[in-house]
């Protein structure tokens, strides 16, 4: 089979090569082949080739942590379904594994693409603004990197929830990125302080939840506008600078920094992982959440779009086809 394969660590462009005689992996107990429908581009997937990762597979590896595939053999061929696929074989291949229990029916109010796309990012957003920071109807949540893939979940579901969102993005075509996903304050950082503006929007309380996927200055400046009580969740470090909180501002001000690694529940919590993908499968069967499917590209263009999404040019969600 195709698929693209990391034979050593670096930029996606240039360390990622698409191979045309690739083994078709073999699946084990309570594992699934799957014909990839569709994979979805993530962050982590250039953390992984650059070897910045959490995990870090052994050389040679595909990457490719979210797909929508078809099953292909066993009690449940012919399923369309979604899930992360088993590494070292990563989506970005023309076949890969998936564990059959972490292997969910895929919403048939999506299409492929969308499907692929809806599981880690809108999983991890509906686990940080319901399960960590416990969002409530009429609260205000300040979402940074807005227009992207995991922030623009945290917009549609932060809009389901029934709290005002405040858009953080960088740049003019993120802005507008963020408006049509329905927020209701769109802040470019490129051109004006997300601080003041935050504090001016919300008569001087500021935000109750803030969702940061980026670090660095957007998490600092975000201890300025918190409300009292509110919860910041870190969820990630796009930014490239991982911040050390102070603790005695949190104490003085009374607010929560929560932490959230989505994967955990996949080994810590599995039903609490399905019964999210249950409510995710509704809000789509209801229009109410759609993953934001920027581009749909060949498997081709694969490394490409790892490196667009490392640069933090994309917007939304890049997804490679399958054949």
């Amino acid at each position: 089979m195709r698929a693209w394969q990391v034979t050593e660590l670096g930029e996606p462009r240039e360390v990622l090569r698409l191979a045309e005689d690739v083994p078709r992996p073999a699946p084990g107990p309570d594992q699934l082949l799957v014909r990839v429908r569709a994979a979805a581009v993530n962050f982590p997937d250039a953390l992984m080739v650059r070897g910045r990762y959490q995990v870090r597979p052994p050389l040679p590896f595909t990457p490719g942590v979210e797909l929508c595939g078809e099953v292909v053999a066993g009690d449940r061929a012919g399923e369309r379904v979604i899930g992360t696929p088993v590494l070292p074989g990563g989506a970005f291949a023309e076949y890969a594994l998936l564990d059959a229990a972490a292997a969910f029916a895929a919403p048939p109010a999506l299409d492929d693409a969308e499907a692929a796309a809806l599981h880690i990012g809108h999983q991890t957003a509906w686990f940080a603004l319901h399960r960590r920071a416990g969002l409530r109807a009429g609260e205000t949540l300040l979402v940074h990197a807005a227009a992207g893939g995991v922030g623009s979940a945290a917009v549609q579901l932060g809009r389901a929830a029934g709290a005002r969102v405040i858009a953080v993005v960088g740049g003019a075509g993120k802005a507008a990125v963020a408006r049509g996903l329905g927020a209701d304050l769109v802040v470019d950082r490129t051109t004006g302080d997300f601080v003041a503006a935050v504090k001016e929007a919300t008569g001087g309380r500021g935000a109750d939840v803030v969702f940061d996927p980026v670090g660095g200055a957007a998490y600092t400046g975000s201890t300025r506008c918190v409300a009292f009580e509110g919860r910041i969740v870190v969820v990630g470090f796009a930014g490239g600078e991982i911040p050390a909180p102070a603790l005695n501002h949190a104490l003085v001000k009374n607010y929560s920094i929560l932490g959230l690694h989505w994967g955990l529940y996949n080994t810590r919590d599995p039903r609490a992982v399905l019964a999210a993908h249950e409510e995710l499968t509704r809000l789509a069967a209801a229009g109410t959440v759609r993953p934001l499917v920027s581009a749909r590209l060949p498997l081709a263009a694969a490394a490409e779009a790892v490196q667009q999404v490392a640069d933090g040019r994309s917007t939304g969600r890049l997804v490679v086809l399958g054949a």
